[in-house]
């Protein structure tokens, strides 16, 4: 199936936006597969549209993939495998890909997070990507100006729940979190995501390593107007923290600068209602939703 124009150029777009996040050993493996792909093609003396047409890709795409330029779906090396007859070479790939779809600075940062023996957050403009549903996940990056295109939505919204994968871990960290009351009634998303969302933060929130706590509106005093920010304190190894705003990552590991974060993350709980006051608080935003 040929692919249009606009397609075209919304693919390459796509391409041109993932790849600023790929580092060379992603590129790497993204190479090996696509020269897989294109050696069982073309024993199987298929054109790069004709294999398009089989699997429901357009001949755009199935370049891409061969020229190592974009990632695949599971699904297109699942349905190439097939067509092809690779007996499951190509399939295997699926789970390089899958890690290879998340962004590096969502890697950098899932890798620190992974370390932690206590991680504790500050979030003001939303609910914490730790503790969102990925129906939450996809309204946020839906809403995102300039927009997303589609395959960039599901590779964000999979890298954010990979990094939820630290709350099965065990031995389970501790986790502290600190909400903004606004996070818990803007409707992002509408009532029934919201709903969702405050659902998943009580479920959370009765986990006995976990705290949330909700920083109020009405607080006349308040240490977290610089934005959101997280804490970790690994296992083994130096403590570190994050900042993002506007779509920009930065890792905090100076020492000076940590001390402060520390220092205004102490201030900010304490400013906040208790986590029992503030389960009970969610509960009763939930009732009004």
């Amino acid at each position: 199936m040929a692919g249009t124009e606009a397609e075209t150029e919304r693919d390459q777009g796509a391409e041109e936006e993932a790849r600023q996040d790929w580092d060379e050993g992603v590129s790497e493996v993204l190479e090996l597969v696509g020269r897989q792909v294109r050696r069982w093609r073309e024993r199987a003396g298929m054109t790069q549209a004709e294999l398009g047409t089989a699997i429901g890709y357009t001949e755009h795409q199935v370049s891409a993939v061969e020229r190592g330029r974009r990632i695949p779906k599971a699904v297109l090396l699942e349905r190439a495998d097939q067509v092809l007859g690779a007996q499951g070479m190509l399939a295997e790939f699926k789970e390089d890909m899958e890690r290879a779809r998340y962004p590096r600075k969502v890697r950098d940062l899932a890798k620190v997070e992974a370390t932690a023996a206590e991680l504790s957050a500050y979030a003001c403009h939303q609910i914490h990507g730790l503790l969102q549903t990925p129906d939450y996940i996809r309204a946020l990056y839906e809403m995102r100006q300039p927009a997303l295109e589609e395959d960039l939505i599901e590779q964000y919204v999979a890298a954010r729940l990979a990094r939820q994968k630290i709350l099965e871990r065990h031995p389970a960290p501790n986790f502290n979190f600190v909400q903004e009351q606004v996070t818990l009634q803007r409707p992002l998303g509408g009532r029934m995501v919201l709903r969702g969302q405050l659902e998943r933060l009580l479920e959370i929130g009765q986990l006995r390593n976990v705290q949330i706590q909700v920083m109020p509106t009405s607080r006349e005093d308040h240490a977290g107007l610089g934005g959101s920010f997280l804490l970790i304190d690994p296992l083994g190894g130096p403590k570190a923290g994050h900042i993002e705003a506007q779509h920009l990552s930065r890792l905090i590991t100076e020492r000076n600068e940590l001390r402060r974060l520390e220092t205004q993350y102490g201030i900010i709980r304490a400013q906040a209602l208790t986590p029992r006051e503030s389960l009970a608080f969610i509960e009763k935003v939930l009732g009004e939703t």
